[in-house]
């Protein structure tokens, strides 16, 4: 068969299949990279407990080994961009309160430039991937990742359609990494997210839907998936306990005993972040243990006084001004 009837009969074939018109693809379809990725996922793993932890530099740097390694693998670029995420969360967002939408009025910030260019370079080495037939799955897993990142800085930032946008694109990756390979508990991250916020958010994701196409969602099975991935994720498990932790802190579900118990967890599991136990106090005032909640405020105002790492830095603001509000005439250095 000539070259160019293959390749078009091969494209066609795709189109079919990602809507829906034929099954998954079998793997052995798909050719393995030369290199160790199982590894390089193992440095990325020890990378995400230093970002979790509070160490965004060494995180940073655990990142860039693997893009050393490897060049051509989207990862350590994926998880270098997840990192600046934290890093313009730290420096942006609103700490105190423990809601999901943490919106800031900040248009942009010094990191932002590099953030596009990692999710960029992200989905051009997945993209190369995806062309070479290399491992498949994984490279549509990362691609679908990176346009998680840009919905979740869109999503920061309070801009709906920027955010409904990147969010649909997120879910076809990585619907299709699944069709791939139905092993990809990580994929499920975004898809969890995706499903719980367009089943939820305000009118607008409705207008939206009706001008960009965005599909349903489900309150239910987004819930159930992030704790899928909670309990079974690689990649994925911490944020996705992050992530469930204040979805059930939302009015809409008010589940805060189990956004407190996922909070401890991370707090156990990282015990030099801060931010873990600051929501908690947070979540304290939720259901009216105001006592509770500000000994936890001044514990951390304490502990975190003079340090000089960002992510103390920035816990250490948040409680301080949550204090000042409590006591406005109260002297908090």
């Amino acid at each position: 068969m000539p070259i160019r009837q293959t390749v078009n009969m091969g494209l066609a074939l795709l189109v079919m299949w990602i809507a829906g018109s034929l099954p998954a693809l079998a793997r052995s379809a798909t050719v393995p990279v030369q290199t160790n990725e199982a590894e390089d996922r193992q440095y990325g793993l020890r990378g995400l407990d230093l970002l979790m932890d509070g160490d965004i530099d060494g995180a940073i740097e655990t990142f860039r080994q693997i893009q050393q390694r490897d060049p051509q693998s989207p990862l350590g670029y994926l998880l270098e961009a997840n990192a600046l995420w934290w890093r313009i969360y730290y420096a942006t967002a609103n700490l105190i309160d423990p809601d999901v939408f943490a919106a800031t009025d900040l248009p942009s910030t010094p990191y932002d430039a590099h953030f596009e260019d990692l999710v960029n370079l992200t989905i051009r080495k997945a993209e190369a991937r995806i062309r070479a037939k290399q491992d498949v799955a994984r490279s549509y897993l990362y691609e679908g990742m990176a346009h998680a990142l840009r919905a979740r800085l869109a999503a920061l930032r309070d801009k709906d359609l920027p955010t409904a946008r990147a969010g649909k694109k997120m879910r076809s990756m990585l619907l299709i990494a699944l069709r791939f390979d139905p092993s990809l508990t990580d994929a499920y991250l975004g898809v969890g997210i995706y499903n719980y916020f367009v089943d939820t958010l305000s009118a607008i994701v409705k207008i939206l839907s009706f001008f960009i196409g965005l599909p349903g969602g489900s309150r239910t099975e987004g819930l159930r998936q992030l704790q899928l991935v909670a309990e079974q994720g690689e990649l994925g498990r911490s944020e996705a306990k992050f992530y469930l932790a204040k979805d059930y802190s939302r009015s809409n579900e008010r589940q805060y005993e189990k956004s407190i118990q996922l909070f401890k967890e991370l707090a156990h599991e990282y015990p030099h972040n801060p931010l873990w136990e600051f929501v908690i106090g947070s979540l304290h005032f939720r259901i009216g243990q105001r006592a509770q909640g500000e000994a936890i405020y001044r514990e951390v105002y304490n502990r975190t006084a003079g340090q000089k790492s960002e992510v103390n830095q920035a816990v250490h603001r948040a409680a301080r001004l949550a204090l000042q509000r409590l006591h406005p005439t109260g002297k908090f250095e």
